[in-house]
């Protein structure tokens, strides 16, 4: 396992980390004992790096951590995200009352002192310009309530304001080989600031894992059916923004990745770690095996010049007209 240095938030997070809103909700059928089980898998494999936020089944992600790494806060990094259980579009909901009441409900949850990385959840850009929460977020950091602070983005515009007007140190973006554009302006511009960068989404909701065919069905509780077409939030959050019968179209096309490196899974989640700007790579999971398969990618080989080229004219030409919603 690589660990990299999370701009300058002082930790040291792994190349590889998870993400628990699958193990929270909004992905189907899952169970807390196979969550607990990858949980422990991950952290024996050296994964020293877990997202999460309050909304994730109305914060028992937060608690299904705090089981698991009682006793190993001091290096097992948590990072948590707020504001999307009130109103995003209104600034009141970005008060320093509301924020505190967000982050002491998250420590409570988490069984925390300190969050290590405290992230806006994919805030509207004029509330990030127009309240006052990253003076907010300062003072939370010197009082010691947060080692430090991100934020998670839905487009380029959001991060670039970030990195331009904040103390932020780290960007939380939606990156894979199907939503390739942050690879153009933002990651070198978070490059030049020190700022680090979590990939999120990087199975694509998991048409980078070659599993599904252009019939499949969804349960209901599950995002990728309600929200397929951006009905409940972000239509970029839920298959990168593809259409999904697009979506398996094009990820066929993408099956040689897999090629020597075990399987199509392992080769994306490897395509982005190989990408200089991004510190750590943040698939989600709901059982150990899941976990096991995610963890190969570490050891697969690195993409060569000619098919990293080959991906990026693929991107260009095929995928990138027919992303949806604010990218």
């Amino acid at each position: 396992m690589k660990y990299n240095q999370l701009g300058d938030s002082g930790i040291t997070v792994s190349e590889l980390g998870f993400g628990t809103w699958a193990i929270g909700g909004d992905w189907g059928t899952h169970s807390d004992e196979d969550a607990l089980s990858g949980l422990e898998r991950a952290m024996d494999a050296g994964v020293n790096f877990f997202d999460t936020a309050d909304v994730y089944g109305g914060g028992h992600s937060e608690e299904l951590l705090a089981k698991v790494t009682k006793g190993k806060e001091d290096r097992i990094h948590v990072a948590t995200k707020f504001i999307r259980y009130g109103d995003i579009d209104d600034p009141a909901n970005y008060s320093e009352k509301v924020v505190r009441e967000y982050l002491e409900n998250s420590l409570r949850r988490l069984n925390r002192d300190t969050i290590d990385l405290y992230q806006i959840h994919c805030a509207p850009l004029d509330m990030l310009k127009n309240t006052d929460i990253f003076p907010i977020l300062d003072t939370l950091k010197q009082e010691g309530k947060i080692r430090s602070y991100g934020v998670s983005v839905e487009t380029d515009e959001e991060g670039l304001y970030v990195l331009e007007n904040t103390n932020a140190s780290s960007l939380q973006v939606i990156f894979n080989m199907l939503r390739q554009k942050p690879l153009e302006e933002l990651f070198p511009k978070a490059q030049e600031k020190g700022v680090g960068i979590l990939a999120r989404v990087p199975l694509a909701s998991g048409l980078l894992t070659g599993k599904f065919s252009k019939n499949h069905s969804f349960e209901d509780s599950d995002h990728r059916n309600f929200n397929k077409d951006g009905a409940a939030f972000n239509v970029g959050e839920t298959f990168g923004g593809l259409p999904f019968e697009k979506g398996v179209e094009l990820s066929e096309q993408l099956n040689w990745i897999g090629d020597n490196r075990g399987s199509m899974t392992r080769a994306a989640l490897k395509w982005v770690m190989q990408q200089e700007a991004v510190t750590s790579v943040i698939p989600g999971f709901k059982n150990e095996k899941q976990v096991l398969d995610n963890l190969k990618s570490i050891d697969v080989p690195d993409f060569s010049k000619q098919e990293l080229d080959r991906i990026s004219d693929f991107y260009w030409k095929e995928v990138h007209d027919h992303i949806r919603g604010p990218y």
